[in-house]
Formats: structure tokens, sequence, C-alpha cells
């Protein structure tokens, strides 16, 4: 067993209809109203130039720079399920700041949410994104293969192009009724579970190997000898009671249809529901001992070089490590990769022990071999007998 990585101080049985709406492009205009709470200053991520700026650099005395013509500019950033709340706020703040420093241009983005595999398979097969941003470097490294993302991604941006994390919790109804402490716990004959479809959803991955790491560390074994961990997970897939398209399905199927007694999801959503969707209707429970989960972007190159979009694409996910948006990261229960602003923050993301995927289960290519693939391990498990 790989030794654990703690987050610190802070903190196919059945397809859901409810998720049709996930591969809708939702209109996020710069000129929309929202309040945002305080003054924040984009002037970091504004220090860029602009897309008809950085077409014009090489071949215009700098005296002509300035007059230079500018143009409006419209990003398709295609993301993950449930990181379309903050993603909402984030275009808002980004376009405020990025017409006040080009104050010719208008930039409005546009999103698209979905399972995040769901919506990578959608970008290599001719969804026009500008930028992905993803929860599963899986699928960032299938846009590689096809050659709409760079190879480099990685080094592009700070913390391997990782703006903030997030871990899997627990959300159960409120007072918890059925007591439910721990993923053990989700193994009882008499527990209901809702979780996204691993086959379409990041999320529901890392909520499998959420509580397949927490088997292996609590009956101290490893992925290559797992027999008692491998019956804990059948008989927790076993009380499975749907398995929507995406996360944000499965939220809807737990605290709008009432299904099931424990939804698995990420801590940002399961803030959510207890602060909007489902406010007084369900709890958090903090499991010992939780997945990591990593949620890379990048810039989809392929597209962006010949729409001439790549540099107002690079500001735009720049700017997501700015102090205001990584603030906004952490309003959203989002772990931001920033420490100060992490730790400010600890008393609503408090401590977890978590373990990184790739340390326990190897990288992501095998991760995906071992237990998602057609009559993998997943498949094998969640045989009902």
């Amino acid at each position: 067993m790989q030794t654990t990585n703690p987050i610190k101080n802070n903190s196919l049985r059945h397809i859901s209809a409810t998720d049709n709406q996930s591969m809708q492009i939702i209109q996020n205009k710069a000129s929309r109203s929202l309040i945002m709470g305080g003054v924040l200053s984009m002037a970091a991520f504004m220090s860029g130039c602009s897309p008809t700026e950085a077409t014009q650099s090489e071949t215009q005395p700098d005296a002509q720079k300035s007059s230079a013509p500018s143009q409006d500019i419209e990003i398709l950033n295609v993301s993950y399920d449930v990181s379309r709340d903050f993603y909402k706020d984030y275009n808002t703040l980004f376009a405020k700041g990025y017409q006040k420093q080009h104050p010719d241009s208008k930039v409005s983005i546009n999103q698209s949410h979905g399972g995040s595999s769901k919506q990578a398979l959608s970008v290599a097969n001719g969804l026009q994104a500008d930028v992905v941003t993803f929860n599963q470097e899986s699928d960032m490294n299938l846009l590689v293969e096809k050659g709409l993302v760079a190879a480099d991604w990685q080094q592009a941006l700070p913390n391997k192009a990782v703006p903030y994390t997030s871990t899997m919790v627990l959300l159960v109804r409120s007072g918890n009724p059925k007591g439910i402490k721990d993923w053990q716990d989700l193994a009882r004959s008499d527990i209901g579970v809702v979780i996204p479809n691993p086959k379409t959803s990041g999320t529901a991955r890392y909520a499998f190997l959420g509580a397949y790491g927490y088997g292996l560390h609590h009956f101290k074994e490893n992925v290559n000898a797992s027999t008692k961990t491998d019956n804990f997970i059948k008989k927790l897939l076993a009380n499975v009671v749907t398995y929507d398209n995406g996360a944000r399905a499965a939220t809807t199927s737990f605290t709008q249809r009432g299904l099931g007694d424990v939804l698995i999801t990420t801590e940002n959503e399961a803030h959510l529901a207890v602060k909007q969707f489902a406010k007084g209707k369900v709890d958090i429970v903090y499991p010992s001992y939780s997945v990591l989960i990593a949620n890379p972007v990048a810039v989809v190159t392929g597209v962006t070089d010949k729409a001439g979009k790549t540099a107002a694409a690079n500001i735009y996910l720049k700017g997501l490590w700015d102090t205001p948006a990584q603030e906004l990261m952490a309003q959203m229960y989002m772990r931001p990769s920033n420490e100060q602003v992490l730790a400010a923050h600890k008393d609503t993301l408090p401590d977890i022990e978590t373990f990184e995927p790739v340390a326990v289960f190897g990288p992501w290519t095998q991760i995906m071999e071992t237990f998602f693939v057609d009559g993998s391990r997943f498949d094998q498990l969640a045989i009902k007998q």
C-alpha cells in the first residue's frame, strides 16, 4: 500500500433521462447581471494581449500596436458535470476583467456540462471546445491522442494545470437516520446507494476508486490481492439504486426524486446540496479515508489556433490561479491550489486523509484498463446475484 496524501487544513442498471441537458451549451454572456461580493481585481490575468494583438505583434511596429482593431471573442468551455456553478460565476468575473483591460472588445463564455468522459468524447468527435476543464487526467489524454490538446499541457499552467482539487464524501438524509459513518456502512443490506455511471462520469470513477481505495486500506490489501476488498465493493454495488449519466443528475435523483439513503459525490457538490439544492434535507458525512480528485484544465489548441483564439483562451485559464478566482473556488467548496486561500477556509473544508489514485492503482491508463473498460473489474463486481 502506498503512503497517503492528506489534504491540509481545508478544506449499469438504470441511466436517468434527467441528464439530457448535460450536453447542451449553456449561454453565459458577459452582459448578464450577477452581484459579486467585494471588489475583485482581475488585473493579473488580464496582463496578456488580446487575440488580435497576438497575431499582429510580429508584423506591426510598436507605435502602431495600440491602434490595432479589437474584436469580440467567444470561448466555449467544455467541462464536467458539477463544475457548472463555479464557472457560471467565474465567467462573469473574467468577462468583466477582460473588458476592463480591453475596452473595445467583449468576451463571451459559453458552457457545456456533462459527465467528464462523455464530454471528452464529444470534443474528440468534433465539439468545438476552446478550453476543456475536466476532473480526470485520462479524459485530457484522449484529446492529446487526437492532436487537439498539446502534449505538454501540464507544463503550460501552474501546478501541473490543476487549479483546484476535491475529494469524495457521503451525502445522507437530514439527521442521518441510517447512521452512516464511513464507507463500510454502504455495504449494509439496508442501505440504498446513488452514484453516477462510471462509464460516462469521472465523478463516478472517483466514487468507485474512493470506496475501493478505502477497502484496500482497511483490509490491508493491494490491487493485485484484494479478495476482501472485492467482496466489500460487490456488496456496496449491489445496493446501488440508480446509475445516472452524470454527477448533477445523481444529485437530482437523491435530493429531488428521493432515491436512496446516501449519495456518493464530490465535496463541493455535497456542500451545494446542503446550502442550496436540498437545504435542511441532507447532511454531509466525511469518510475517514478518501480519494484525492485533481481537476485539470487545458486549451484546445487544435481548435483555438485555427480560430485565432489561443491568446484569449490562455488568459481565461491562467486567471483560474489569480487570488479572486482561487477565493471563489473556496467559496464554492473546492480546494484551491493557493495554500493561503485554502487555509483561510479550513472551517468549511476540513482535514481528511486522502490518497492519490495513481499512487495506489498506477497510472490512469492502467486504472482505466483494470477497472472501467468493458468487462473489467467494475463490470465484474457490479453484477447483481
